[in-house]
């Protein structure tokens, strides 16, 4: 089969691979039928991921259709539709019974797919910890509403619900790249008083403005000015940081009025600061790390309801053969691109 790999720093290649085989009871092989390129593969094509393993097959962001099943994998059947869970996780250990799944002890989990073990770009995947790992998409949700279910999707539904926003705040966000948007969506949900989004790229802001008309869109030189206009006591109530950049990160502490709530979305390639002599009396609650994503089926659901459509984001779609072009157009940004699909037959 054709899978897209990391063979070293800087290179991602195409090659031939045998098809996965189940390599333990609660395993399960999915044959992709649509994947995407996240920020997250670039980082593992740069060396910023030293987790990231060469040789293995990239991609952690995906739907398709059970083709194989371990013996101890009870809650699938061949042929099902599903999405495919970012991070693997056991459902035993202490971390994964009390929802931090992020953090399961078991040597695949957390973030495995497509980093430590094989991953979706590509014809077939072998999933670890099925049961838990996959979700049945139901039939009126198409694969393009339902291929972020498992990754940015769910790391925007996290972010929103670790954030304890209340209907009467003010709520920051620090990006509007495709999981800038994917918080925004699950912001929404929360019904705060005011959304402002904070992004430098100008399609970018105009693709906010476009979609979500009640949003309050800045640029980072307005940023502080306009929180300040926008918020009752100094400040947004809630920040939510999905830029991942030194300035960014700045800018979310100096945004947020003092007590307010700051989490940190953004994965960085490089240690942050705390200046805390500049921050002393702020009083600020900082909540960070990688995306807890056990709430796939409720999100799913949401979906099915009408109240998450993500399918916007899908700005380009490519056929697995055709990777690399679009590696290069997603890295190097040559066109107005948010989020490119992969596409199998």
């Amino acid at each position: 089969m054709l899978a897209c790999t990391y063979k070293n720093h800087g290179l991602f290649e195409l090659v031939e691979k045998s098809k996965p085989q189940l390599l333990d009871a609660k395993d399960a092989i999915v044959r992709v039928t649509m994947s995407s390129i996240c920020t997250s593969d670039i980082h593992i094509k740069h060396g910023f991921v030293p987790k990231a393993v060469s040789g293995i097959t990239v991609g952690h962001e995906m739907v398709g259709i059970v083709e194989e099943l371990g013996s101890e994998v009870a809650n699938f059947k061949v042929g099902d539709r599903v999405t495919v869970n970012v991070e693997t996780f056991c459902g035993e250990c202490f971390f994964c019974k009390h929802g931090y799944v992020n953090n399961c002890t078991d040597k695949n989990g957390g973030w495995a797919l497509g980093c430590r073990i094989d991953g979706a770009q590509a014809e077939y995947v072998r999933v670890p910890f099925a049961n838990q790992g996959l979700n049945k998409i139901p039939d009126t949700v198409s694969d393009e509403q339902a291929l972020f279910v498992g990754d940015i999707l769910a790391t925007g539904f996290w972010a929103a619900r670790i954030s304890e926003i209340k209907q009467e705040d003010t709520v920051l966000i620090i990006g509007a790249g495709p999981t800038g948007i994917c918080t925004l969506l699950c912001v929404i949900l929360k019904n705060p008083r005011k959304i402002i989004v904070c992004e430098k790229d100008k399609t970018r802001r105009e693709f906010v403005k476009r979609h979500y008309p009640d949003v309050i869109v800045t640029e980072p030189e307005t940023c502080l000015d306009v929180v300040n206009q926008e918020s009752e006591h100094g400040g947004a109530d809630v920040v939510l940081e999905v830029a991942g950049s030194e300035e960014t990160f700045e800018l979310a502490w100096k945004a947020a009025r003092a007590n307010a709530i700051v989490t940190v979305v953004a994965l960085y390639d490089k240690p942050m600061v705390l200046p805390l002599p500049e921050m002393y009396g702020k009083n600020l609650i900082f909540k960070t790390g990688g995306v807890d994503g056990c709430d796939c089926e409720e999100i799913l659901s949401l979906i099915e309801q009408g109240k998450i459509d993500t399918t916007p984001l899908i700005t380009h779609k490519y056929p697995l053969k055709d990777i690399e072009k679009a590696y290069e157009v997603f890295e190097n940004k040559l066109e107005n691109v948010i989020k490119i699909a992969i596409c199998l037959p």
